[in-house]
């Protein structure tokens, strides 16, 4: 059998232009290598069983328990700890680079996936997209036809403005009372004490986050050689450079960057993953399914 990650790779983003597809495709390809993988383990479907009672969800009830044992049992599922998401991709102007799957389009693939995930739990899962300001909003909720309709917000992001990614999380830390787990997917190209202060607003509100830092592979590596002009997405300036002689300082300067942050973040008991678009879902998967767990 072919391990998991030969099963989910980004460059397969091109093939696919619905949404709920890449996200089902990537979430019956992640749990098909759950038994071959070192995620084996992970609580996808449900916790244990219990004893019916009068009053429980019906769509929980274990008719197959009461074929075959006379017995009345529900599945308990892990939403029975009440979690309440919130999926927030970034879509300023600098998240429309990347090939052959921009690092939006990562994004938006993964959010979903989670989404799908949650929803599976009977988790209640909702949307955010920001750019400068919150450009579409969708509250919590856990059923199937709420799931169709975040894949709308979800499909619906295109590269636009530049970005002000503490406004949002500002924003968000104001209005959304429950306490409950942000997953943010971002490329943090942003002042980063501002970024800061906008996730330590949402701790203070005592929210769970998750922050992927999502950098096309051209980023992280820098492979350009030729003379090349480049542009700034946002700001539309270019510049005229020799790549080869700036790669060691513009290097230096990511990996500074992302050694600030996850500081930054460990400081505030926010997880920080730096995602590759050219890594694996799978692993990307993991991870959220890690802090699940520990938020469980």
């Amino acid at each position: 059998m072919r391990a998991v990650t030969e099963l989910l790779p980004p460059a397969a983003l091109a093939r696919f232009a619905n949404l709920d597809l890449v996200a089902r495709w990537i979430v019956e390809g992640f749990l098909s290598g759950l038994h071959k993988s070192p995620y084996h383990g992970f609580s996808v479907e449900f916790a244990e069983y219990r004893q019916y009672t009068p009053g429980d969800d019906l769509r929980h009830f274990d008719w197959k328990a009461l074929a075959k044992s006379d017995r009345h049992y529900v599945k308990k599922y892990h939403s029975e700890t009440n979690l309440r998401a919130h999926v927030l991709v970034d879509c300023s102007a600098s998240m429309g680079f990347g090939e052959p799957a921009t690092k939006l389009r990562y994004s938006q693939a993964v959010a979903a996936a989670i989404a799908f995930l949650m929803v599976r739990q009977q988790d209640a899962v909702g949307a955010a997209l920001f750019a400068d300001e919150i450009v579409r909003y969708l509250p919590p909720k856990s059923s199937s036809r709420h799931f169709r309709d975040l894949l709308t917000v979800l499909d619906s992001a295109k590269p636009q403005k530049t970005t002000n990614m503490s406004k949002a999380l500002h924003y968000l830390a104001e209005t959304v009372k429950s306490r409950g787990l942000f997953v943010i997917l971002s490329d943090l190209y942003d002042d980063v004490d501002a970024v800061v202060a906008g996730l330590r607003h949402l701790r203070f509100r005592k929210h769970e986050i998750i922050l992927f830092h999502i950098l096309d592979h051209k980023e992280v590596d820098f492979p350009y050689r030729v003379l090349s002009e480049f542009r700034d997405l946002e700001s539309g300036e270019r510049v005229q450079v020799l790549p080869m002689a700036h790669r060691p300082a513009y290097l230096a300067a990511l990996d500074a960057f992302a050694r600030k942050m996850r500081q930054e973040c460990s400081a505030m008991l926010v997880d920080y993953q730096l995602v590759d678009t050219a890594v694996p879902f799978d692993r990307v998967l993991a991870q959220y399914l890690a802090k699940r767990q520990r938020v469980g």
